[in-house]
């Protein structure tokens, strides 16, 4: 992982490192050929499949997969990506410089030690004369008897209790536990409850069955039957319970506890939905009495109690019937966000029945069965009505499209469940993809059915995508070791889950944990807080609130240049997720729980209705001040601009919703109160310095009693900016009135609903452009919400005007409004601005194009600037004629990506392909760079290692490897063997704001390049005063632009609107 550059911010890395593992494991366990010395078993194919369990938010996959494909028996070396093993360019990869492979022992396996610990801590539970209790409140009946037994013993009567096998439901959002259980029943260690049955008419799985060991049987029993038609459904079962959830919950979660959920709860389960269209049936115990019933009857019983044990699922054999010269169809499907599997689907299907051929030639379906699930329903059904009117049927245009009214008529998805249209639309598209192949006159999706074809095909297979393959074109520096492609610093750490984040902080003694209390509405007063009766408010010690603020502190949360934030909603909630309180106790999960038992007591007399929508804030007059100095300054004059177009397209409008950061780290704080009224706060931040001032204003202390420190941040993205200092300040504070340490760590959704993300933009555009594609004026009203503070909102229009320049508009002009709603704050968030001026500036290009029947890359290019119309749009950042390079890079794009006839053969394909559609699309980039101040120290002890110290934060984007090359480089000319052996020698600090004041803001791009630069200054100091001979280095920066190019290919389903990514190329 290390070498092939495969970890960013590492909050993932050691989770893919498990996914190898895993993967290498697994496949040298096979029976698969030997390989060559110095490879797995495994496949490329494989590899690329071993992280579907696995997210990345930095977008790191190709690394990751390259790391692991280099274990594959069938790699290609040369298309693996860079790393530090050969250089690109070398004629001949050498395995041999590889880090050693061993088949079957390369990777360790679990330590003797730890099983022999976890076999002596669980001895008792071999004992079967009674059951055990492994735990206070956890129980392990052996038998079906004793678990019976234990339900009548009264020792439940009067508290709750849980039916647990692994237990995974705790983690599927929307069916967590919402509050504690006294007592817990795991029946895992029931014998019936893991037996597997193999009978004549099909196969008996046991409830408690993991689903991972589900697939294995499944697999062997399809490829036990001689007739490919028999095993037709256990192969194809098999394959789509693969993509469900991931591999680790799979190896843990049972198939029982996976259908029992969606019996309970509207769980939109993939396993059920499949199991009901392979008409499986349930064996039930309800205390003595044993009974078997279709999973179609089970799922319309009212919701399971702990007398209804779940024993087994029996899945049937369906053979071909020779005599009936009928053969066996099954198919399932599903849309999800993600097709490999980790989130769940928009919709579900699976299909079953017969296909046989009359006398006349034409096919008909017998014996159907058609379930649909999670389109915002209880729980999966049969379309019973479709199944009867295509039963015995030719299937004909008119049979086909009266089934499709009679399914849209049976999908009716609950009042509430989002995008429902789009659910029916799939459903309807997945109806029309299993009959196509059988329908007289119907060109569809599916392959061309014959009598002798048993259809198992998947119509979004992800296991048909292209393999990935990588080239990368690096260039030679002389100032080495700065811009080479090295280690980065300290990634062994991170691949081996030894890097410290703040979670992973050892507890501090005495440490309590905090929840938030956030609002629920969004303008109204807050009269009261209670907590409901439960287990989970016992447990609740105090709660902090506005109250609890010192004397002479402030209620604020977060501040900018712009206005501060208030930590609490006080006496007035201002949007829903304000922080209303903190809700503190013993454990996180105690507090999480206690969390969701609060209820609030609302008022809106007097209170004006909530602003909402960026067209309530017009019809209010609710905006955001934009300083003269940070509005953007208008180009040319739009009316003659549009007097010499020769046509025009008027007030178009253009929508982006908001975006949620989604770090793998959510925001996190520890907070130690130390002495003489000081306080040490460890926070996951992007800007510990404006953290300090934001918890001392809160605490009404001196900022120099407040220590802020960063180690390193899961990832950022700038939602760990000015939105991390809520978490931060609110632990401080709480930690601070209670004399304890004290640790919130939000949770997921926690976190979701309080943070803020991308500013949603709606935006109208007027365009004048000449006939060859020329665009002459360009106007446009854009409207921002905001939400509730300013934060760094009065930076969009200037950032998004940045973007949005990178064409020659002629004459621009514009009237943008910063809207302040009752919504959680939006913020900095990758590219802020310059990503919606973009993404306008290129829809409004493909609209001209559009018009005039243009390629949009004529058009493109058509407004691309000239030097003179650069500096006329970017005076300030335009450089010199030579660093202007967008032209030469876009050619440059276009020809070394085959652009031309890539496209052409898109439109082939276009062509040939009713149902699936390819697109390919240019787009230059710009940003704007404006470096920041930053400050750095570096020492040098007595044995000759080197300390440094920079304000940039540790992100993932390897600024701590940027600095090291960099003092590396600058003080590699004081040791005589050069700067070979000083990498090693380099050892970064993490950010401390009383140890390196004013640190800075670690964002747009530059904050590597600024810490670089001060540590540059710093080495040169000591290089004067330690070769006093040497001449002083010399180091120029100021603002600039710089320049990107890019292409993308996809592939979109017409039926399902799944979208592929098929390839993407960029040249900067």
């Amino acid at each position: 992982m290390s070498g092939f550059h495969a970890s960013q911010c590492g909050f993932c890395t050691p989770g893919m490192c498990m996914s190898i593992f895993t993967s290498l494991a697994n496949a040298d366990k096979s029976k698969k050929p030997q390989p060559q010395k110095g490879f797995s078993k495994l496949t490329v194919s494989e590899a690329e499949k071993a992280f579907s369990g696995n997210m990345c938010r930095c977008t790191g996959y190709r690394p990751i997969v390259d790391a692991c494909k280099s274990f594959a028996s069938d790699v290609d070396l040369e298309d693996l990506g860079l790393n530090v093993f050969w250089k690109k360019g070398d004629k001949h990869a050498d395995v041999s410089k590889l880090p050693d492979y061993t088949l079957g022992g390369g990777v360790c396996t679990f330590p003797d030690f730890l099983k022999s610990e976890i076999k002596s801590s669980l001895h008792h539970l071999n004992d079967d004369s009674d059951v055990t209790v492994s735990r206070e409140g956890w129980y392990h009946p052996k038998s079906i008897e004793q678990y019976y037994d234990l339900l009548n013993s009264g020792l439940f009567s009067d508290c709750t209790v849980k039916v647990v096998v692994a237990n995974t439901s705790s983690g599927v959002k929307g069916y967590k536990d919402q509050d504690l259980y006294n007592k817990y029943i795991d029946i895992g260690d029931i014998p019936e409850l893991s037996a597997i049955c193999k009978k004549d008419g099909g196969i008996e799985i046991g409830a408690a069955t993991p689903i991972s060991k589900t697939i294995e049987i499944l697999e062997q029993e399809a490829g036990s039957k001689s007739s490919p038609n028999g095993s037709v459904v256990f192969r194809k079962l098999a394959e789509h319970m693969s993509k469900v959830a991931t591999p680790f919950v799979r190896n843990t979660a049972s198939i029982g506890g996976n259908i029992i959920l969606a019996q309970k709860y509207p769980f939109p389960s993939d396993i059920v939905t499949i199991l009901l269209g392979a008409a499986s049936t349930v064996r039930l115990q309800v205390y003595s009495e044993t009974l078997e019933v279709t999973l179609e009857e089970f799922l319309e019983q009212p919701p399971s109690d702990p007398s209804t044990l779940l024993l087994s699922i029996f899945i049937p054999h369906w053979a071909s019937d020779s005599q009936k010269e009928s053969k066996v169809i099954f198919e399932t499907y599903r849309a999800a966000p993600r097709p490999l599997g980790n989130a769940v689907s928009y919709i579900n299907s699976a299909m079953l029945g017969h296909v046989s051929q009359k006398s006349c030639g034409d096919l008909v379906l017998s014996n159907l069965h058609m379930a649909f699930g999670a389109y915002g329903t209880e729980h999966a059904i049969r379309a019973t009505k479709v199944e009867q009117h295509l039963n015995g049927e030719v299937l004909t245009p008119s049979v086909v499209l009266d089934a499709v009214r009679l399914l849209r008529e049976t999908i009716v998805p609950m009042e509430g469940t989002s995008h429902a249209e789009y659910r029916i639309s799939v459903a309807v598209a997945f109806l029309f993809s299993f009959l196509s192949p059988f329908a007289k006159g119907i060109k569809g999706p599916g392959k061309t059915a014959s009598i002798g074809y048993a259809s198992s095909s998947d119509t979004d297979d992800p296991c048909n995508l292209p393999l990935s393959s990588r080239r990368d074109t690096v260039s030679s520096d002389d100032h080495k070791p700065v811009g080479e492609p090295i280690k980065k610093y300290a990634v062994e750490l991170q691949a081996s889950g030894e890097a410290v984040y703040v979670d992973d902080i050892p507890a501090p003694k005495n440490c309590l944990y905090g929840e938030f209390i956030y609002s629920t509405q969004p303008l109204a007063y807050v009269k009261n807080i209670k907590f409901k009766p439960s287990l989970a408010s016992e447990k609740v010690l105090t709660v902090v609130s506005a109250k609890d603020i010192p004397s002479g502190g402030q209620n604020i949360g977060s501040s900018f240049m712009f206005g501060d934030e208030p930590l609490f909603g006080s006496p007035v909630a201002e949007y829903a997720g304000q922080a209303l309180g903190v809700v503190i106790a013993e454990t996180q999960r105690y507090a999480n729980l206690a969390g969701k038992q609060v209820v609030v007591e609302y008022d809106t007399k007097d209170l004006k209705p909530p602003i909402l929508t960026v067209e309530q804030a017009v019809q209010n007059n609710s905006y955001f001040e934009v300083p003269p100095g940070k509005y953007p300054k208008q180009v040319g004059d739009f009316s003659k601009g549009m007097a010499e177009a020769d046509h025009k397209i008027l007030s178009t409008e253009v929508k982006l919703a908001s975006q949620y950061y989604f770090y793998m780290e959510t925001q996190t704080a520890l907070a130690i109160p130390d002495e003489d009224n000081t306080i040490v706060v460890y926070s996951s931040s992007q800007y510990p310095e404006l953290a300090q001032s934001v918890i001392a204003r809160c605490l009404g202390i001196p900022f120099s009693n407040v220590r802020v420190i960063t180690r390193r941040v899961g990832g950022g993205f700038g939602g760990k900016a000015f939105r991390s200092y809520t978490v931060a300040t609110a632990a401080a504070l709480c930690a601070f009135k209670l004399r304890r340490p004290v640790r919130m760590y939000l949770n997921r959704s926690t976190d979701m609903i309080m943070i803020g993300g991308r500013h949603p933009i709606k935006a109208y555009y007027t365009v004048g452009f000449k006939s060859n594609g020329r665009i002459t004026a360009l106007h446009l009203d854009i409207l921002i919400n905001a939400g509730i503070s300013p934060d760094a909102s009065p930076l969009m229009p200037d950032t998004m005007m940045s973007g949005l320049k990178k064409y020659n508009w002629g004459a621009l002009s514009f009237d943008i409004k910063v809207c302040k709603t009752n919504n959680t704050s939006k913020s900095v968030m990758r590219a802020p601005g310059d990503t919606q001026g973009s993404f306008i500036a290129e829809a409004i290009i493909e609209h001209v194009a559009s018009v005039l029947k243009l390629d949009a890359n004529t058009v493109r290019q058509k407004n691309f600037h000239t030097y003179d119309s650069l500096v006329q749009f970017y005076p300030e950042s335009a450089g010199e004629a030579s660093t202007y390079t967008l032209h030469s890079i876009f050619n440059r794009l276009l020809t070394t990506s085959s652009y031309l006839h890539r496209a052409e053969s898109i439109k082939h394909f276009n062509n040939c392909n009713k149902w699936r559609k390819r697109g390919i699309s240019c787009a230059p980039l710009i940003f704007k760079v404006a470096p920041r101040p930053a400050p750095g120290r570096v020492s040098v002890l007595n044995d000759g290692s080197i300390v440094v110290e920079v304000g940039g934060i540790e992100v993932g984007q390897g600024l701590w490897t940027k600095v090291q090359q960099m003092t590396v480089f600058a003080l590699g000319q004081l040791w005589p063997d050069g700067s070979e052996y000083l990498l090693d020698r380099v050892r970064l600090l993490q950010a401390d704001t009383l140890n390196l004041i004013q640190g800075g803001l670690t964002a747009g791009s530059t904050s590597s390049e600024s810490s670089c630069a001060a540590t540059l200054e710093a080495c040169n100091m000591l290089v004067e005063r330690l070769k006093p001979v040497m001449k002083k280095l010399k180091q120029q920066s100021g603002g600039a632009v710089s320049w990107d190019a890019l292409i993308a290919q996809v592939e979109i389903d017409v039926l399902t609107g799944a979208i592929t990514l098929l390839r993407s190329d960029l040249v900067y």
